[in-house]
């Protein structure tokens, strides 16, 4: 009897363990099974045909946004602009433009006197003042003439900036297409350049099955782990939540926004997503990697025999 009773009190306390760890279970955040990709993956194209000078990068180079990745041959381009640049500043013409404005001006005002003392016609006195507005108009006609070449210097500039390439975002470089001495052809959408992919930025997609519909909300901070050997613990934010579910499935997806400045944390990884706002009992199916914190599993309590 005493051996019976210790075995009764032993089962009665590894009941009362059972059903703690389930009522405690019932206060957990949710995980889902997530992947970890780039926000965006950029084809880098040339804005005009050129042959490749230079390339600065190669495949998973970490770059940054305006970096320099790619020079194209700009021989020609850089005597044009120069040239352009170099009229944009000429002050000749406009020099004798106001030089023959102040003589035109004066010799009218000569004439208007000496007509009004009656000592030259009037028809003198309309000739100096044609002249004068004529030399006004010329005056006028190589302002606009240097004006047009500012703005041709301008223009010649921006195509000479387009033969430099640079990055257009955060990221690491994927793949590498073409090699110095080769054509850029900006009319060849088939054959980038380079291909860069936007870690500076990551998206974790997550899908979640549909009794978790309605329990989250755009904003809301949700925990990642990413799987080994990465692993770690990550803060994003809820961005994006479908709301058109996968009725074959019984799932729909939410997108989260993962910051990642430093660029430490690689993309095409799984992970899984912790949702403090939905309940242990909506997570999703286990995943296929286990993820480490320090602690260890608490043992699964053996039935005893005698109940």
């Amino acid at each position: 009897m005493p051996n019976r009773t210790s075995r009764m009190r032993v089962s009665g306390f590894g009941s009362a363990v059972l059903l703690a760890l389930l009522s405690a279970g019932r206060g957990l955040a949710a995980e889902f099974d997530c992947i970890i990709e780039p926000s965006k993956t950029v084809d880098v194209r040339a804005a005009s045909e050129g042959l490749i000078e230079k390339i600065w990068v190669d495949r998973g180079d970490l770059v940054k946004k305006g970096q320099v990745l790619v020079s194209l041959d700009s021989g020609v381009e850089h005597a044009a602009t120069e040239a352009a640049r170099y009229r944009s500043t000429m002050q000749g013409k406009i020099r004798t433009g106001e030089s023959r404005v102040e003589f035109a001006t004066t010799k009218y005002k000569r004439r208007e006197k000496l007509a009004g003392q009656s000592f030259i016609s009037l028809h003198d006195r309309d000739e100096a003042l044609t002249e004068k507005r004529l030399a006004e108009t010329e005056l006028l006609e190589a302002r606009d003439d240097r004006r047009l070449a500012e703005l041709e210097y301008r223009r010649l500039s921006e195509q000479l900036r387009l033969r430099t390439i640079e990055s257009p975002v955060d990221g690491v470089v994927v793949d590498r297409l073409l090699s110095a001495g080769e054509l850029a052809d900006n009319r060849d959408l088939r054959k980038p350049i380079l291909r860069l992919a936007d870690i500076g930025t990551l998206y974790v997609e997550v899908l979640m099955s549909l009794d978790a519909f309605g329990k989250l909300k755009a904003g809301e901070k949700v925990e990642v782990f990413p799987e080994a050997p990465i692993g770690g613990r990550y803060t994003a934010t809820v961005r994006v939540i479908d709301r058109v579910l996968d009725a074959a499935s019984g799932t729909f997806g939410v997108r989260l926004e993962l910051a990642n400045a430093d660029l430490k944390l690689p993309a095409g990884i799984k992970c899984r997503a912790s949702f403090p706002a939905i309940s242990g009992g909506a997570g999703g199916p286990s995943s296929s990697f286990s993820r480490q914190e320090g602690k260890s599993a608490a043992p699964t309590p053996s039935r005893n025999p005698m109940q």
